[in-house]
């Protein structure tokens, strides 16, 4: 086997340097297929190596936040991590960030791994990672062509936690789903969550996945929502309520482009606008703790942890400030029109929509968002482009809002930064993310003055 692995990781880091001085990719996934080709045992074998804890973190939204926040944190206390840090989650590209971090000769030198996985791999690579502590972030609907609803997800990770049940399985408990999921396993749980109502009730607007109790199936009543069925919940019917979390923020406030926050008695900010950057940052510590690693460092790890995470970026081009969001799901477009909402100037809005089989090439979610909160966001102009262009041009239709549909993104946005209100917001689906950075950031150097902020 040694032989085998060392072949294998080898294998990988040739191919993933080919793919990366020939720019054909992030080279996240391609690497670890050809290792597992040479060695179809390895993931087991080098996650075998790692000398102290891994954590592995699951969930419909945050995943790759949180997953890269604890392996800062980890770093900064000076261990040493192997951690897919740009959110390659199947099998292929875990194998990739473990053979990248492996030595030429095939040991791996490492205290701790912080794993995103899918939750669909799951079920086939939690017994071979045995992780010591699992993360579940929250639990909604997501690319229903390939996941289903949501209770179809819980019952795929109840299959995968039930494989490692000595796991301590840390859970949202403002996510009745989580909560309910975890109620059904064996596994030691700690609990977080956030006590009290600190957000805008905007956000709390749009689809909400859970209306009755997982229990009864009587309605629930909420003292107060979050956003979309997270918050602080209670069942009239058999009384079951959302447990109280071991770790919470708290005293939360919003300051231009920082937020601050106690967490656990812990006076932290953090360069973040958005709400639920508050539970990747509780869902990180408490995973940690969890784990029982030293979280001396969190506070620094936050203050200089960079959100974005690759999927969020702002560029300054002929006066014109552009700010690039991922989106992927109801609850996560809802959120960033909450956020559009909060911005009182003028704005543009390019909203570019893709089928692609990373996507999901079911787009009936666009009918699950408030579309109609964009009277309230002082908008200017909003574009519709990408493969499932017309699709949101029909949808915005039912709203009574104008849209310009576009073939051309490139064009749009250039004519935008000619005669455009210079405030302009770009929402994408995962497919067409990275093209339209590298498109803003071509943009950015032809233009005297253009910056990537």
């Amino acid at each position: 086997m040694k032989a085998r692995r060392k072949a294998a990781v080898r294998c990988t880091k040739l191919v993933y340097k080919i793919i990366r001085n020939t720019g054909q990719g992030n080279g996240t996934s391609l690497p670890g297929c050809a290792a597992r080709l040479l060695a179809p045992e390895i993931l087991a074998d080098l996650s075998g190596m790692v000398r102290e804890k891994t954590i592995v973190t699951m969930g419909t939204n945050g995943k790759t936040t949180s997953n890269n926040l604890m392996c800062k944190a980890l770093e900064d206390a000076g261990k040493k991590v192997v951690c897919n840090r740009l959110g390659a989650n199947m099998p292929n590209g875990i194998i990739t960030a473990y053979a990248l971090a492996a030595a030429a000769d095939g040991s791996l030198d490492a205290d701790y791994a912080c794993l995103e996985v899918d939750e669909l791999a799951a079920a086939s690579v939690l017994p071979l990672l045995k992780p010591d502590c699992i993360l579940l972030t929250n639990i909604f609907r997501d690319q229903l062509d390939r996941y289903g609803e949501p209770d179809l997800i819980c019952q795929k990770l109840k299959a995968a936690i039930d494989s490692v049940p000595d796991a301590v399985l840390v859970i949202n408990g403002d996510d009745i789903f989580s909560c309910t999921l975890a109620g059904e396993c064996r596994n030691p749980r700690i609990v977080y969550g956030i006590n009290e109502a600190a957000f805008a009730q905007d956000d709390a607007a749009g689809t909400c996945d859970s209306l009755f109790c997982r229990s009864c199936g009587h309605r629930l009543t909420y003292l107060f929502h979050h956003y979309g069925h997270l918050g602080v919940y209670h069942c009239p019917g058999c009384g079951m309520s959302r447990p109280l979390p071991a770790y919470t923020a708290s005293d939360i406030c919003f300051d231009a482009d920082a937020c601050s926050f106690s967490l656990n008695g812990y006076r932290m900010t953090a360069r973040i606008r958005t709400a639920y950057s508050i539970y990747n940052t509780l869902s990180a510590y408490a995973a940690l703790c969890g784990a029982g690693a030293d979280t001396a460092h969190f506070a620094e790890a936050v203050r200089d942890f960079d959100y974005g995470n690759n999927r969020e970026a702002e560029f300054l081009i002929n006066d014109t400030l552009i700010r690039l969001y991922l989106i992927k799901n109801p609850i996560g477009l809802q959120l960033k029109f909450a956020l559009l909402q909060k911005d009182p100037a003028p704005k543009d809005i390019l909203l570019l929509i893709n089928d692609n089989a990373q996507d999901g090439m079911d787009v009936s979610w666009l009918w699950d968002v408030d579309f109609g909160s964009l009277h309230t966001a002082n908008t200017a102009s909003v574009i519709a482009a990408g493969l499932r262009r017309y699709d949101v041009e029909l949808r915005l239709k039912y709203e009574e809002i104008p849209c310009r549909v576009s073939n051309d993104p490139e064009a749009s946005v250039e004519a935008l930064l000619e005669s455009g209100s210079k405030n302009l917001y770009i929402l994408v689906n995962y497919s067409g993310l990275y093209r339209t950075k590298r498109m803003l950031q071509n943009l950015a150097n032809a233009r005297e003055g253009g910056t990537q902020a």
